[in-house]
């Protein structure tokens, strides 16, 4: 998918949601557990509930590598019933010496033909460009992450008194155009937005911790906005665990929904 067609999904829809496929068959509701694949007919019913609401769906990984070869069986079968418009983010954190990274990108574009990619940079550059080499698929570097731990080492000074995570930003984009790099960016940082629009001012951001993690829309909108929205924020356990009786997807329609209008009311002033 390029930036084009992300940025008029994100209009048509009024929405610049992403919603996190983090599916555990240990909180999914107890009545699923009869199907044959009780985390598919989550994910399926999560989905055809959520899909006009949001323009992306982001299947954390290890959710599904957890259940061995079913789990892989899995997250396939889920990219198969997200609808072709939407952009699917494999939330991986892959990042290796280059031959690794080759083969893990292969995985995630050719083998499964997702849309892009979360990346860890710290192991460099040539770890990073595998990613680079596949046509309209994006990596998405980790650059200030919403955990508590991103403290350790994100903002860690370097000799010029530049924290760690703008270097990161700055030097990353000598690799790749705003076309095919996008950054994680977590919505606990809220007060970092203006900074990071002045390093990155045209790139797309996903912006994992609305919701659960106390991000604020309207804060993280108003200062990490561009022209072309430039925003994915995703929200994952507020709404896929919304509810947790046979009315589920409902309720995470409604939870969903709740971002979606808020969001509808942001793009309204700006655009």
């Amino acid at each position: 998918m390029t930036r084009k067609e992300l940025f008029q999904q994100i209009l048509q829809k009024k929405s610049y949601l992403c919603i996190g496929l983090d599916t555990d068959i240990q909180k999914i509701p107890s009545h699923l557990l009869s199907y044959e694949n009780p985390v598919l007919e989550f994910n399926k019913q999560i989905i055809e509930a959520t899909k006009d609401l949001c323009v992306a769906y982001k299947p954390n990984i290890a959710f599904y590598e957890s259940m061995g070869y079913k789990g892989w069986q899995t997250l396939e079968e889920t990219l198969k019933i997200i609808p072709k418009e939407h952009f699917t983010i494999a939330d991986a954190k892959r990042g290796d010496i280059g031959n690794t990274s080759k083969m893990y990108a292969r995985t995630f574009f050719e083998q499964m033909d997702f849309d892009s990619i979360t990346i860890a940079p710290y192991m460099g550059e040539d770890s990073v460009k595998p990613f680079l080499e596949f046509e309209n698929k994006w990596v998405i570097l980790l650059a200030l992450t919403s955990n508590r731990g991103s403290q350790n080492f994100q903002r860690t000074l370097q000799e010029n008194g530049e924290p760690l995570f703008e270097k990161v930003m700055n030097l990353s984009q000598q690799w790749a155009s705003k076309e095919e790099l996008m950054f994680v960016v977590g919505a606990t940082h809220a007060e970092d937005f203006k900074k990071i629009r002045e390093i990155a001012p045209e790139h797309f951001l996903l912006v994992p911790g609305v919701g659960k993690q106390g991000g604020d829309l309207q804060t993280l909108s108003q200062f990490g906005m561009n022209d072309q929205v430039g925003l994915l924020v995703n929200s994952s356990r507020g709404i896929i665990y919304a509810g947790q009786g046979k009315d589920f997807a409902q309720k995470a329609r409604e939870a969903a929904l709740a971002l979606q209008q808020e969001m509808a009311s942001i793009l309204e002033q700006r655009f």
